[in-house]
């Protein structure tokens, strides 16, 4: 059974989303999750509640990494396979997120805007176990 390579972060159901927490004095959103206090500096909350976050977004930025990151990363080919990585503004909290794109896509396939969607997919094993990870795809490559 696949598992999240991080877990709390996000379902792993037919429609998945990001999970994060709604501070409950200055509804300020957070993703990831906030424990302990506020990180609004004008807040002074320390009580959340889990928020499922919008599953769509537009591309806010992006880049690629044509260098395998150091440990902790685990790359999930051997050789090192580069990926791009988009920071989404999500629909509705507008909080930016990073995320990897979908397997299949690069920085060739988005622009400032384009539209994407949360998925889920296989990031790495570990002693016969999936991790799975959130990733972003464009929209259009769902219809």
């Amino acid at each position: 059974m696949p598992v999240p390579a991080i877990e709390g972060w996000f379902t792993t159901d037919d429609e998945p989303r990001l999970l994060g927490t709604r501070c409950t004095t200055c509804s300020t959103v957070f993703f990831p999750r906030a424990e302990g206090f506020c990180r609004n500096p004008a807040c002074r909350g320390r009580e959340f509640v889990e928020t499922p976050l919008s599953r769509t977004g537009k591309v806010w930025s992006y880049t690629d990494a044509q260098y395998q990151p150091p440990p902790p990363y685990i790359s999930s080919s051997d050789p090192y396979v580069p990926f791009a990585l988009a920071a989404v503004e999500l629909a509705d909290e507008q909080l930016v997120v990073l995320g990897q794109l979908a397997d299949g896509y690069t920085v060739d396939d988005i622009k400032v805007g384009t539209e994407v969607e949360l998925v889920i997919e296989p990031l790495y094993e570990l002693e016969g176990e999936t991790h799975l990870i959130y990733k972003w795809r464009p929209l259009e490559a769902s219809k």
